[in-house]
């Protein structure tokens, strides 16, 4: 009944249906402002920034994961960074959810990755005890730091 598949640039419609139902459960649907040629421009050309895994349940399309590498300077290896889990409401309680995470910490072996990690919000409860379950680490003593819209660009005009 579950299949996991590499998106395709035909999934961009799907992919931003995603994007937005995650960005609403999250309650913040106004700050997902991403394109279809967004999508397109880093996800699906000669150099691509991301890559998706779409989840089909019965065929229909029930979930998605989107993910990238960075480098761990300390391991010496790439980490598999997760960056959304979204999983439909109609097809949760299916282990739809830990498929996708299985299915992504089986690429960070075969890529040789030293760590697969993800954020997780600090009121979403249900899922932060769901991947302790999977043995997650909460990594508290490590703050998230954002720089971002016109603050990008005061910061890079400033001397060096």
């Amino acid at each position: 009944m579950l299949n996991i598949r590499d998106a395709t640039a035909d999934d961009i419609p799907l992919i931003l249906q995603f994007i937005r139902d995650l960005a609403e459960y999250e309650k913040e649907p106004e700050t997902a402002v991403a394109t279809a040629d967004d999508l397109k421009r880093y996800g699906f050309s000669p150099d691509p920034k991301f890559r998706v895994l779409i989840a089909e349940w019965s065929g229909a399309p029930a979930g998605f994961a989107l993910y990238f590498y960075h480098f761990s300077t300390w391991r010496g290896r790439p980490t598999l960074f997760l960056e959304d889990l979204f999983v439909r409401t109609q097809h949760r309680g299916k282990g739809i959810g830990k498929a996708l995470l299985v299915y992504l910490a089986k690429i960070a072996v075969a890529e040789n990755c030293g760590r697969f990690e993800w954020q997780v919000l600090d009121w979403n409860t249900p899922a932060i005890d769901f991947y302790k379950s999977l043995g997650a680490e909460v990594m508290k003593e490590w703050l998230t730091m954002r720089v971002s819209g016109d603050a990008i660009s005061r910061l890079s005009a400033l001397p060096s």
